[in-house]
């Protein structure tokens, strides 16, 4: 099983340093993660999008997207692909 977590942030100027806090404080379960948001230099978007790649156990993943989406203008899911043998 492949766990991700998908994290859109509608609000990118005012949420951003507590998203990246608590990514930080739970950095040692996420092997990649990847953040896109539209705009360049000057024209910066106020929605960004983060995509993690999640190792350990599924319960703390869990905990995780619920402490995301506590932030207002966030917005985290859980996804679990099942990877065949």
């Amino acid at each position: 099983m492949k766990n991700f977590i998908i994290v859109v942030v509608n609000k990118r100027k005012k949420e951003a340093i507590t998203v990246q806090k608590i990514l930080t404080e739970w950095g040692c379960l996420i092997k990649t993660r990847l953040g896109l948001h539209e705009g360049v230099l000057d024209d910066c978007s106020e929605i960004g999008s983060i995509i993690l790649e999640m190792v350990g156990e599924n319960n703390k993943h869990e905990e995780l997207v619920r402490k995301l989406n506590l932030l207002a203008g966030v917005t985290a899911k859980l996804v679990n692909v099942p990877i065949e043998r």
